[in-house]
């Protein structure tokens, strides 16, 4: 994983860390509601930036390292699949 992606994935997963245990804490102190789904929404779209940049690293390296192999039928596979799981959620 390049450097500068990996640092920044650890960061914010660090955040979704805290952002997680004050989820609990908030349905433990029985917060109002739509607190709560604020920031569990807050949690799904930090999760959404870690596959962002996980997806970019995968992208800059692996893929790029498949398409200089002439694995484009792996490469291809792999970005439909990410793609079959994006329009899921």
């Amino acid at each position: 994983m390049k450097k500068e992606i990996r640092n920044k994935t650890l960061r914010r997963l660090r955040i979704i860390k805290g952002q997680l245990n004050g989820l609990e804490k908030m349905i433990e102190d029985e917060k109002y509601c739509i607190d709560i789904i604020t920031q569990s929404s807050a949690v799904k779209q930090a999760l959404s930036g870690v596959e962002d940049l996980v997806l970019e690293n995968h992208l800059a390296t692996h893929a790029k390292e498949q398409l200089k192999a002439g694995q484009r039928d792996k490469l291809t596979a792999e970005i439909l699949k990410i793609y079959k799981l994006s329009k899921k959620i």
